[in-house]
């Protein structure tokens, strides 16, 4: 009896591992963990966690239960993931396309538990010494907590450069943003932004305003927000006249990983327009690239272009700021 017992053990274990079948006839047997946009994760003793396009998917069974959300944010729980023929199988013998299944196995977040906490934080750091003596330090902190009904977010960078012990840049800004979520995928939000800028004889800009947004674009190959107010703006100057006024705001969002390889373009605009000197207008736009290392670090490259209709007559209208950053992400 125990040599049957142990015989058998083998094909226990076999028949407690989930199945995916590819298009192709492939058959891997694993553990399910989890789908979304568009790829399933099997995890395997054999190659570890693969990562499948669903499209490349015949039939998945698996033998424990999973919970299942739909496109339409519906939830399934503790029902087996069963795909054949390209058609989800739940209970009741019910029958859904496999597009319209959104995630498996949904994070806390999703189901409206709690917030989704990520960010990224950055800086870029350049020592020269001999004929030249040059210290430049530029660094940039984001962070984000996402629920499934409303968003927070704090953004912080800045610069500061000295060369031959004279400074060439100091500035910085910060702002935070709050956002509630309408019927998808539109959004109303509150914003607060501080910004110095000693080279640009700006000695604090402060903004406070409403604002709509929308998400017109969320799938991972091509994301893009764009969002509209009006804000109330205080700016004092170390030389130029302090002013105060009406403003209205813009801002556009866009990430895209076309690259592949869990790389990330980016782009990120705002603008400030005078409403009571319609002349003066204020775009801040930043291009980028950014790149994975190794354990949640990643490298980015950027090119900064800020424009400044209204500056002092002695500085330049647009200001261009290249820069290379090694950061964590998580």
């Amino acid at each position: 009896l125990l040599a049957l017992a142990l015989s058998a053990c083998p094909a226990l274990a076999q028949t407690a591992l989930d199945e995916v079948t590819l298009n192709n006839g492939s058959r891997i047997l694993g553990t399910v963990t989890g789908a979304r946009d568009g790829v399933l994760t099997v995890d395997t003793d054999f190659a570890g966690t693969l990562s499948i396009a669903t499209d490349q998917v015949a039939s998945v069974m698996t033998n424990t239960g999973v919970t299942l959300m739909m496109a339409d944010n519906a939830v399934i729980e503790s029902v087996p993931l069963v795909v054949s023929n390209g058609q989800l199988l739940v209970e009741n013998d019910t029958r859904y396309a496999l597009t319209d299944l959104k995630v498996v196995n949904p994070a806390p977040w999703e189901l409206g538990e709690g917030y989704n906490w990520t960010g990224i934080v950055e800086a870029g750091l350049v020592m020269q010494r001999g004929n030249t003596d040059t210290d430049e330090l530029n660094y940039k902190l984001e962070s984000t907590w996402l629920s499934t009904r409303d968003r927070y977010t704090l953004k912080w960078y800045g610069e500061n450069d000295e060369a031959n012990g004279r400074k060439s840049a100091d500035n910085w800004q910060i702002a935070g943003k709050y956002d509630y979520f309408l019927d998808d995928p539109n959004y109303w939000g509150v914003q607060v932004a501080l910004e110095e800028d000693e080279f640009a004889d700006l000695e604090l800009r402060a903004l406070v305003g409403p604002y709509t947004g929308r998400q017109f674009f969320a799938e991972p190959v091509f994301t893009f927000s764009g969002e509209a107010g009006l804000s109330y703006v205080e700016e004092d100057f170390f030389e130029a006249e302090d002013q105060e006024y009406a403003a209205a705001t813009w801002a556009m969002k866009a990430t895209s990983d076309v690259l592949g390889g869990d790389s990330r373009l980016y782009f990120d605009q705002t603008g400030i327009w005078n409403l009571d000197d319609t002349s003066d207008v204020i775009v801040k736009s930043i291009f980028g690239l950014g790149f994975p290392l190794m354990w949640n670090f990643e490298a980015a490259a950027e090119v900064q272009l800020d424009y400044d209709s209204g500056i002092v007559k002695e500085r330049k209208e647009m200001d261009q700021t290249y820069r290379f950053r090694v950061g964590y992400s998580w």
